[in-house]
Parts: C-alpha cells; sequence; structure tokens
C-alpha cells in the first residue's frame, strides 16, 4: 500500500533538516506520484521533479552550454535542507535536467547550500561562489561563502575553508554571493544585514587569480534611502557600459518605493561602478523589477554572446502556494534578455523563445467564448490609442471563473485582477498588481502556462510575473469587446 503524506502539515525544524539518507523508498515513491499527477505541472517552464524549487543560482555560459542551477528542497514543498539542482542547455529553451550537484555535505554548509553565483575560469572549471548555512544550539546560525569548483566532467570540488566570513557589524542574515568581472578585476556583492538590522550590500575583491583570496571593499553605495532590514540576491550587470542593480530589500518602507508583494524585486541603474569607493555612480532612482504578483530572486550575468540575460523564480517567501497539497512548489521564469532604452530598463524573453511557437492563428478575442487547447500559448495583441478592452484567461465556459487583465490604453494603465479564480491564495496581499506606460498604442505578448502568466508591455517596457492557480477545464479566452489577436501554442 503506497504511503499518503499530508504536505501541507506544519512541518518541524527537525524534519526540514533530516539527512537525504533518511528518506525511504516508499516515501519518495509517493511524493513522486502525488507530483506526477499534479494539475499544475506547467509546460514549458523549469520546474523541480519534487519537492521546492526557489532562487535560480549560478546562471552561466560555461564547456559550451549554458548553466542553470536553482536551489531546491527535493523531499517537500517547504523551505527546508537546500542542494543545488542543474539544468543545461544549448539554447536557453530545451533544458537537460543534471540532478543535485552541490549538496549540503561539509560543515561549513551542514544546514543548506544557500543562494549563490558561478563564473568560468577556463573550459573545464566552472567556479561556484555560494552560501553555507549553519545552524548550532538553540536554532542560532552562521554563515558562511564558500566556494567549489564544477568541472567539465560533472564534478563537484569543494575548497577546504570558508573564501569569506562574516565581517564585524553585521548579522548571520549574510547571504548570496554574486561574482562579476569589472576594471580587469573580480567583484562579489553579498546580501547583508547590519547590526543596526539595516538592509545594505557588501562589495567583495578577488586578490588572486585562483579566487581563493579575498578581502572586503565595504557597503556598495547606490542610494541615500534605507533599505529596510535585509538585502537578498543582489546581482551587478553591466548593459551597454552601465552597471544595472538588481536586488531584493525586505521591510522597505513603501514611502520609498511602492510595492504590492510580500518582498519587492528591484532594480537601480548607474553610470559608473567605481570599485576603489565602492559606488555606484549617479545612481538613479529604485524601480520595481516586475509588476506582477509573483517574482524574486533574479539573477542576471553577462553572457559572452554579449546580452544580458536573466532568471527569476515565480515566487516569494514565506507565502504558501496551492500545488504544496501536491508535494511541490515553485517555478523559475522564462530567460529574459535586459536592455536599455531611453534609460529605462527592458525584460523580455530571449529570442530563441520563438521556437516554442506552433499552430498560430489569427483570432478574434470576445464575448463570446475562444477555445483553446490547453492553457499553453503566447498571445499577442495591439491595440490604438484611447481604446479600452478587458481581457479574461484560464477562464471558464461561462466566464464565471477567470482572471482578468483590464486595459485602458489613453491613459497608460494595465489591471491584473486574480479575484475570480477557482483557488485563491496569498488575499492578505491584494488580488490586483497595476503596471503603468505612456499613453498610446501598446503591445502585448502574454506568456500562459498552466499555473503561471508572464506578460510583456510593449516588448518589455514593463513585464507582470504571476502564478496562477485553476481547474484544467478552465481553458477559455473571452474580452469585453471585439478584438484581434494572434495565438500560438507553446510546445512542451
Amino acid at each position: 500500500m503506497m504511503t499518503k503524506i499530508d504536505y501541507t502539515k506544519p512541518w518541524t525544524s527537525a524534519e526540514r533538516y533530516r539527512p537525504y539518507a533518511d528518506y525511504s523508498t516508499d516515501y519518495i515513491t509517493a511524493l513522486t506520484t502525488a507530483v506526477d499527477k499534479s494539475a499544475y505541472r506547467n509546460s514549458y517552464h523549469i520546474q523541480p521533479k519534487i519537492g521546492l524549487l526557489n532562487d535560480p543560482n549560478g546562471f552561466s555560459f560555461f564547456n559550451g552550454k549554458y548553466h542553470l542551477f536553482y536551489q531546491v528542497f527535493p523531499y517537500g514543498p517547504v523551505h527546508g535542507l537546500k542542494s543545488w539542482a542543474l539544468m543545461t542547455s544549448p539554447d536557453l529553451i530545451h533544458w537537460t535536467d543534471e540532478g543535485l550537484k552541490l549538496f549540503p555535505d561539509t560543515i561549513f554548509d551542514s544546514h543548506g547550500a544557500y543562494s549563490g553565483s558561478a563564473l568560468p575560469l577556463s573550459d573545464k572549471e566552472l567556479f561556484l561562489f555560494y552560501t553555507g548555512n549553519t545552524r548550532g544550539e538553540n536554532n542560532s546560525r552562521d554563515a558562511y561563502q564558500n566556494g567549489a569548483i564544477y568541472t567539465q566532467t560533472g564534478n563537484i570540488r569543494k575548497f577546504d575553508t570558508p573564501l569569506l566570513r562574516t565581517p564585524e557589524g553585521y548579522t548571520d542574515h549574510f547571504r548570496d554571493p554574486m561574482i562579476f568581472d569589472a576594471h580587469g578585476h573580480k567583484f562579489a556583492i553579498i546580501g547583508a544585514q547590519t547590526s543596526e538590522e539595516k538592509g545594505t550590500v557588501v562589495l567583495a575583491q578577488a586578490t588572486n587569480d585562483s579566487l581563493t583570496a579575498w578581502d572586503y571593499k565595504g557597503q556598495l553605495q547606490f542610494t541615500q534611502e534605507e533599505m529596510g532590514y535585509m538585502i537578498e540576491c543582489p546581482n551587478l550587470v553591466f548593459i551597454d557600459k552601465k552597471p544595472v542593480l538588481l536586488f531584493c530589500p525586505q521591510g522597505l518602507d513603501k514611502s520609498i518605493a511602492d510595492y504590492d508583494n510580500i518582498f519587492p524585486n528591484m532594480y537601480v541603474i548607474a553610470d559608473e561602478f567605481d570599485s576603489e569607493s565602492a559606488t555606484l555612480t549617479q545612481a538613479g532612482k529604485l524601480h520595481n523589477l516586475d509588476d506582477g504578483f509573483e517574482v524574486y530572486a533574479t539573477q542576471a550575468f553577462n553572457a559572452p554572446d554579449g546580452r544580458v540575460l536573466a532568471s527569476s523564480w515565480l515566487g516569494l517567501p514565506d507565502l504558501d502556494v496551492p500545488s504544496q497539497a501536491d508535494g511541490w512548489q515553485g517555478i523559475l521564469s522564462l530567460v529574459k534578455e535586459l536592455t536599455l532604452k531611453n534609460g529605462q530598463l527592458y525584460q523580455y524573453p530571449v529570442v530563441e523563445t520563438i521556437s516554442l511557437r506552433h499552430e498560430k492563428q489569427n483570432i478574434t478575442l470576445s464575448e463570446v467564448a475562444t477555445t483553446i487547447d490547453s492553457n499553453s500559448y503566447e498571445l499577442e495583441i495591439e491595440l490604438s490609442e484611447d481604446e479600452e478592452n478587458e481581457l479574461y484567461l484560464f477562464a471558464s465556459a461561462d466566464n464565471s471563473s477567470h482572471v482578468s487583465l483590464k486595459i485602458d490604453v489613453k491613459n497608460g494603465k494595465i489591471e491584473l485582477n486574480r479575484a475570480n479564480l477557482p483557488v485563491s491564495w496569498a488575499e492578505n496581499y491584494g488580488v490586483t498588481r497595476s503596471t503603468y506606460v505612456a499613453p498610446g498604442k501598446m503591445k502585448l505578448n502574454i506568456f500562459a502556462d498552466t499555473s503561471s502568466l508572464e506578460i510583456f508591455v510593449n516588448d518589455g517596457e514593463k513585464v507582470m510575473s504571476s502564478r496562477i492557480f485553476t481547474v484544467p477545464e478552465n481553458t477559455y479566452l473571452f474580452a469585453k469587446s471585439s478584438l484581434p489577436a494572434t495565438i500560438w501554442q507553446l510546445k512542451k
């Protein structure tokens, strides 16, 4: 008889940090069966085989392929004992699951291999920089910034001792090292909390070519505002030679930057990166990276082909999601290219995403239902000046259940509403999200998957990314008034 497991029950600390070897074959089989039966499994997004996926890690190009690691707890849909899993791809679309690679198996990462980054040292070695989470008596915690080498043959070799330890003046919330090249040197930025419980970003510099020795340079200066009580997942990339800082401030005062999610994912564009003074010079305003319901921990890197590529966790910390009842949670976004246009950050799925398209149809959405094969499609819509309309996606046959997208071109406003879904969650943070662009003609590219929705406005001027949980039969489209559109079903 197969083991029955209630994945929604509270998990104790002992259960979350249980050694992997203690999980029985019956347990793993039951978990795998539950996940395989889940109605929320996506078609073309990266998702865990079982358990929990959260932050993308180590996004890089190595050994002729893109490497995208992600944080995973493979034995339950909760935040537990984390490892890194690896996906590889020749084209950012077709991914091969390489399995678990970086395990919590030393005294410096005993309670989790937490987030970090990667940088090729040669054609044969990929340097991994990650946070090791350890816990002691009374649940005390220490964080270590550890190094490892991932080889061309797929093996991991960890360094014997941490590369960086938490300096004085900071709490144990010190994590997520992101390595990058600048001015002929290797640097890393780390998310941190000061002893006064203020969020900040710390800069370090490698002092040798093997990246085994590092010195702290101080706190990265990019704003005069207080950044809440913690900053997670900082990334520094260079677009048209301008530094762009991506980061996740926790506890940010909404008078500094308005947001609706429990924690925002934000960005700042600057003129220069001054490594000597640890400053982003002429840093601009803080902006939300994404105006949807769920996006966090975005990781970007400067790829060797000149593009800046990014992947996001379509999820948020400290929130339960409906798929947990099926033994899993968390997906990654489509891979996006980041560009700058008129001083603003644009994000749009990489051009390779076109290869997912098939079965193109020119349709007219209206009050009469448009039936589609599945919620796995790209919908492209262009609206003229002064036009107003409302789309209904993931809809039931009578449109009583749906996700609505209200579009007001005249005022440049788009409002996403998921109040009318059969599965509700995270309602404490509201049921609508809005974004704004300059009034005028508007183009939308809407990527729907079984339990996700990524909306790109004007080729990436604004983005709204969200998880959508509904019943399998809700595969209809409606519009408040007649609206021509193009739709492609997307391949798995």
